[in-house]
């Protein structure tokens, strides 16, 4: 098999497929989610539903197969309904934090779908992504911990993916540079939303590798592969000197490449928590190099805000010298100016798929308070005007989050968080500086499905040998 891949049966395929389709997050043959279109969500809640029998405790490999409808008829059927409502029930028993999470967040937008109305296809696709995301979760205990699944050709074909899509991006920046038509035209019709060509309304002439848009480029690299290489560089320091082979190329060449801003930002975050994970504090020598290390660190962002011109217009201007930057805080501030004037709904939020709503209520609220900050509503207040369920998006999970299930919703998931790593005894710097990563990127990011949060509550689980 490619990459030495080890199949128990037939549905692991899907798993597989899934991780080959981690970077390919933004073409149109992906199923939509809010500014982006992904693959591998989908898969692996396929891929749970297939092995529903492995997430209960007790697999029923262990029911007996002499056990047929012929012989035992309905009394069979009873037995086995029985069964399953007795493993789900010691399932809830042993996890009884993220069953109470469950309950508390679709309680919470069952208030907010009392008091504001529902869009039945926006409501289904946010609960599906937050059950995509589960099911990241559950693919990997099942692939890993129920079916003993070696990780290392997991590792690989992510490697090889992710160095394709490197190398895409590679190949749009020439196309950019030399103007060959041909490629900038397929993957103008490729992309869900293009930024390749010169006349894209998303600020063309770039490089997107196979991402939704260039500023997701550190979500991957920062949520997804850095994580690995943590949990890779004892266990594995061939592998994780690939991955950290993969991260600087990918980092360094999308800088250069002129791939975006946000990936400069995700950049000098994600160093410096690298250098306190990585530095013994409490030596001396030690803690004099981390010191200078983040001096160093601290002058190259300097630097970077010099050099690139939407961060030096932003330190100079403002919220408002950069216009993808300014647009990031006024579609959260509709929202959470609508939050801000109803109380209840600050609490339960306003119900899945319901975004839009708490927009037009907070729209009035929302233009008035830019006026009074000395910023120029008329854009904002055009897009408030304008958006409707099917278009609505935020740019952060922590406003889509709020703005659907409230301040009990979003405290309901942080706890959870907590929870499920300290019942794992897994709090460590290292965990702590993945947790403040994790956070950090969700900031300007919402889509509930993606790699990051999974991995981090399944990584801080006790893991399986490599091999």
């Amino acid at each position: 098999m490619p990459f030495s891949i080890i199949i128990r049966d037939r549905s692991d395929y899907l798993f597989y497929l899934a991780l080959a389709m981690l970077p390919v997050d933004g073409t149109v043959i992906g199923f939509y989610m809010p500014f982006w279109t992904p693959i591998s969500p989908w898969l692996f809640l396929l891929y749970a539903v297939v092995n529903w029998r492995s997430v209960l405790p007790d697999s029923f490999a262990n029911d007996s197969p002499d056990d047929n409808s012929d012989v035992a008829g309905s009394g069979s059927t009873n037995v086995r309904i029985t069964n399953v409502w007795f493993r789900l029930r010691t399932m809830i028993d042993r996890n009884p934090a993220p069953t109470a999470a469950a309950i508390i967040i679709i309680a919470c937008s069952c208030v907010g779908w009392i008091t504001t109305g529902i869009h039945p296809g926006q409501a289904l696709n946010s609960l599906l992504a937050i059950a995509a995301a589960v099911s990241c979760v559950l693919s990997l205990r099942i692939a890993i911990q129920r079916k003993h699944l070696p990780w290392r050709p997991m590792i690989n074909i992510l490697l090889a993916v992710y160095w394709l899509a490197f190398a895409v991006g590679v190949i749009q920046r020439v196309a950019v540079s030399l103007d060959i038509t041909v490629i900038r035209d397929y993957f103008s019709h490729l992309m869900s939303r293009e930024y390749i060509t010169a006349g894209s309304k998303w600020g063309g002439n770039r490089p997107q590798f196979l991402f939704a848009e260039p500023s997701y480029i550190g979500m991957h690299l920062f949520g997804v592969l850095l994580p690995l290489y943590w949990l890779l560089r004892r266990r594995a320091p061939d592998l994780a000197y690939n991955l950290a082979a993969l991260i600087i190329t990918f980092a360094v060449g999308a800088v250069v490449m002129g791939a975006g801003t946000r990936i400069v930002l995700d950049s000098l975050v994600a160093l410096m928590l690298v250098i306190v994970m990585s530095t013994a504090w409490r030596q001396r020598d030690a803690m004099k190099r981390g010191l200078l290390r983040l001096s160093g660190t601290t002058a190259l962002g300097i630097l970077a805000v010099t050099l690139n011109s939407r961060l030096s217009s932003i330190a100079s201007n403002g919220a408002d010298g950069d216009g993808s930057f300014f647009a990031r805080i006024w579609q959260s501030l509709g929202v959470l100016c609508g939050m801000a004037q109803h109380p209840l709904n600050l609490l339960f939020g306003f119900g899945a798929g319901n975004l839009s709503d708490a927009t037009h209520l907070g729209a009035e609220t929302a233009v008035h308070a830019l006026q009074s900050w000395g910023f120029d509503s008329s854009q904002a207040d055009q897009w408030y005007a304008g958006i409707n369920p099917d278009s609505m998006f935020t740019m952060s999970a922590y406003t889509s989050f709020l703005g659907e299930f409230g301040v009990i919703g979003l405290a309901a998931l942080v706890a959870l968080i907590i929870e499920r790593i300290t019942h794992a005894h897994a709090w460590n710097k290292t965990t702590v500086c993945w947790f403040i990563l994790v956070a950090y990127l969700y900031l300007q990011f919402e889509g509930y499905a993606f790699y990051a949060i999974p991995l981090l509550l399944w990584g801080c689980g006790k893991q399986p040998r490599l091999d």
